[in-house]
């Protein structure tokens, strides 16, 4: 079973950007402060690394 961890944007996303922006729509986070559970793959993690100050992570 693989590890699950929840994303929630924490920051907007506004001036900030484009790939940062898309990364946040990849991950699926649509509005601030709503979780998103997510399987911990190496991708997944890559893509939390680039929006790291946007975004708070929580191992489930």
């Amino acid at each position: 079973m693989a590890n699950t961890i929840i994303v929630t944007q924490v920051r907007s996303a506004i001036n900030k950007p484009k790939r940062q922006k898309a990364t946040l729509i990849a991950l699926g986070c649509k509005k601030l402060n709503k979780p998103i559970e997510k399987t911990a793959t190496p991708q997944i993690m890559g893509m939390i690394a680039k929006v790291k100050h946007l975004v708070k992570v929580e191992e489930k």
